[in-house]
């Protein structure tokens, strides 16, 4: 009896604290850059949205648009700011011709693994150093990680990549930074959704294409149109997508609405980069029977990547002083990291 009072009491409670602290309704719209079919990198948007409504009893309910129902993908972060619409979900990379250093936290050439990155964004300081890159270029945004994948492939190509000399004069999509190394070694890069793609490359608009890991390019299917693709993703080693929230309708939600975005975006991390981890196996083995080339980079043309890498990043760094701020501060992570993660972690061969 005394057993089921206090459970009684306990419900009361919860039911009172519920009333108090969703007292205001939230209603969002949610533009994304990614299909939400596209495991991984879109899918967490529309479990982000589904979980919030449920955890919340209604309170705040989040209104997914694919991929240019409502805005372009590229403009996500611009009408987000300026309040055309709530929210939206994006990989923020896109954005670095207007905030430069976002690629330092969207994937960054030979940088972190995606469980690295996110010790360094959660403990390292890199969420509230976001917040300040965005208010520094005057965004009104508040931006939150929610979701994170493992490497993309170095791209699919028509021909076989011997050197680096093949990218001379290649039209080629490839995003962020990564992009910048490319220019440098000659090629042509240019950006379009990945919608875009496939007709891109089938039309000879582009004679190559990088977008995402292999259970994502399959959906949109690059290997029907050219058959060698490249790995390792040396440009993308983590991608991150944001949920960027209009700074005004973050600061009009309650404390218990804000705990309950930052935590289910925290939970879509975690599943976005499970779900790629457990499908990319199985795809990247089926490519074979479809006459699919998976080659590997050598070691010492890496090792060039990688040396022009690192003058593309001093140089970005030079030019932006939160470009700077960051890289410096993502650097020193990996000084003390690197020792970690070399001694602790079985080799791949073994």
């Amino acid at each position: 009896m005394k057993l089921s009072k206090a459970l009684a009491g306990i419900a009361g409670a919860l039911a009172l604290t519920a009333g108090t602290a969703f007292a205001d309704d939230l209603r969002w719209k949610m533009p994304v850059a990614f299909a939400t079919n596209l495991p991984g990198l879109g899918s967490p948007a529309a479990w982000v949205a589904d979980n919030l409504t449920t955890a919340s009893s209604g309170s705040i309910q989040v209104r997914v648009y694919e991929p240019g129902k409502l805005v372009p993908p590229f403009d996500i972060l611009q009408s987000v700011s300026d309040g055309k619409v709530s929210a939206g979900y994006t990989w923020i990379g896109y954005d670095q011709g207007k905030v430069p250093a976002v690629p330092l936290f969207a994937a960054v050439p030979f940088g972190m693994k995606p469980w690295a990155y996110i010790g360094w964004y959660y403990y390292g300081g890199g969420h509230e150093l976001l917040q300040e890159v965005y208010a520094n270029k005057g965004f009104k945004v508040h931006a939150q990680l929610c979701g994170i994948i493992g490497p993309e492939t170095a791209g699919w190509y028509a021909n076989k990549i011997e050197s680096l000399d093949d990218y001379k004069g290649m039209k080629i999509r490839f995003a962020g930074l990564g992009g910048k190394v490319l220019e440098k070694l000659g090629a042509s890069v240019t950006m379009m959704p990945g919608g875009e793609l496939y007709q891109a490359l089938e039309k000879g608009t582009i004679d190559a294409t990088e977008f995402s890991m292999p259970a994502i390019d399959q959906i949109l299917g690059f290997d029907q149109v050219v058959k060698y693709n490249l790995f390792p993703g040396w440009h993308q080693q983590f991608t991150a997508q944001y949920m960027l929230i209009n700074q005004d309708e973050w600061n009009k939600a309650s404390k218990a609405q804000k705990a309950l975005v930052e935590a289910s975006c925290t939970a879509a991390t975690t599943r976005g980069l499970a779900e790629g981890e457990y499908k990319n196996g199985a795809v990247l083995a089926g490519f074979q029977d479809k006459g699919v080339h998976a080659d590997q980079i050598p070691r010492e043309v890496l090792e060039k990547l990688k040396a022009v890498t690192e003058q593309v990043l001093e140089e970005e760094a030079g030019k932006d002083a939160d470009f700077k701020r960051v890289y410096e501060s993502q650097q020193a992570f990996m000084e003390t990291y690197k020792v970690w993660d070399e001694r602790a972690y079985l080799p791949a061969d073994l």
